[in-house]
């Protein structure tokens, strides 16, 4: 009887239930646990952004239960402490995260999904794409004011392009330990396009401006321009700032392939099965990166805050864009489409649609709003390569552009 229950007891001390009393900050773990319960409770119920905040919350769930995370995704380190490899299920899967092959094949699907007619009928609208932009590089100086470096700075300024690929692979780029923190913080602003937009549009914009009617109709593009288009983006972006090719070549050969019409088949795989499939993957990796040593920290709170400055100043960016275009324009653009220039398609341009219709139910933007909207995919990409370009290699550098 007594050998009996030493077998209870000693499978009681190996439990993970056991983990939360025995190890050290067991109580942190608790605490990541609950956080993940509630971005489930939020990517299920609430919607918000589920295709990627419910596996990275499950992802955080699963590192987090007390003796898992070597089961799964254990770290291999040298004799210094550095991490020189990854073991487990997901372990093994991160790779796709750290040479960066995730984020590429995503922005291969999503050029396989868009369509850049509504850019390219109206092309002074990429300007307000670029515009949106501003919120990057404004968190980007805000981030070092705050002490954090060119490259932490850099990771965190590109929360303000509502990407999260992009925002993942700039980090894994530059900042690998904020990796968890960004990633949450990006999808979550996106999923909140909704929330936080509306007020900062109705802010700077009076309602003169909110019920412009732009023309209806867009201007035909033709299939030859829809085909050239991806190629001299591609060209153009790439010879100015090389380091975006792996983003915006993925974007445009994605795009290309839907637009040339002679694969279908290759386009109905990116645009369906390849995109969730490397989409839950890429959560599920990037929520294992979320332990409570990396995500319960001052500087996770830093991050979501200067994540939300980031997005709200690309949003503003955009509507002052808009308001310059509408001037110069003598009144025949509505600023409202400006903040559309985020890349989180086609939320920010739905946004924007149904403020138009609440304020004129005959008034639709839907059409103007995706050029910019389109347009800040690009931009968000283009913004990334600067970033990667100018600290990536050669961090000391870089610091003293600063």
């Amino acid at each position: 009887m007594q050998q009996f229950w030493d077998t209870i007891v000693e499978f009681f001390k190996e439990s993970g239930i056991a983990g939360f009393f025995t190890e050290q900050e067991g109580w942190k773990n608790l605490i990541m646990i609950v956080i993940a319960l509630v971005l489930l409770y939020l990517a299920i119920k609430k919607d918000f952004e589920p295709y990627l905040l419910l596996p990275i919350s499950f992802g955080m769930l699963l590192v987090n239960l007390p003796f898992v995370k070597d089961q799964i995704f254990k770290e291999i380190v040298d004799e210094a402490g550095h991490v020189i490899g990854y073991e487990g299920l997901l372990g093994y899967l991160y790779y796709g995260v750290k040479f960066e092959i995730y984020p590429c094949i995503i922005f291969l699907c999503i050029g396989a999904t868009t369509d850049f007619g509504p850019l390219i009928g109206n092309k002074k609208t990429m300007l307000l794409g670029a515009a949106a932009q501003l919120g990057i590089f404004i968190t980007f100086i805000g981030a070092i004011l705050l002490k954090f470096t060119p490259q932490e700075a850099s990771a965190i300024g590109i929360i303000g392009g509502a990407d999260g690929p992009t925002a993942i692979l700039v980090t894994q780029r530059l900042a690998p330990h904020l990796l968890s923190s960004i990633a949450v913080a990006a999808y979550s602003y996106m999923a909140l396009v909704p929330v936080i937009q509306p007020p900062i549009i109705k802010l700077l914009t009076t309602k003169k401006e909110r019920l412009i009617r732009m023309d209806n109709e867009v201007a035909p593009v033709s299939k030859r321009e829809k085909i050239l288009f991806p190629i001299i983006v591609t060209l153009v972006t790439v010879l100015l700032v090389p380091s975006c090719a792996p983003l915006i070549g993925c974007l445009m050969l994605g795009n290309l392939v839907k637009e040339s019409g002679v694969v279908p088949n290759i386009t109905h795989t990116l645009s369906n099965g390849l995109l969730y499939t490397v989409t839950i993957i890429l959560g599920l990796c990037v929520g294992a990166t979320a332990t409570a040593a990396t995500f319960l920290t001052l500087q996770t709170i830093e991050i979501f805050a200067l994540g939300i400055f980031a997005f709200a100043t690309a949003t503003a960016g955009g509507v002052l864009g808009g308001k310059l275009m509408c001037a110069l324009t003598h009144g025949k653009v509505n600023p409202m489409i400006g903040a559309a220039g985020v890349s989180a398609v086609p939320m920010a341009a739905r946004v924007v649609h149904k403020m138009g219709q609440k304020e004129d139910p005959e008034n639709f933007l839907l059409m103007h709003a995706m050029g910019p909207n389109v347009a800040g995919v690009i931009g968000s990409a283009v913004a990334a390569g600067v970033l990667i370009l100018l600290f990536s290699n050669s961090p000391s550098s870089a610091a003293a552009l600063i």
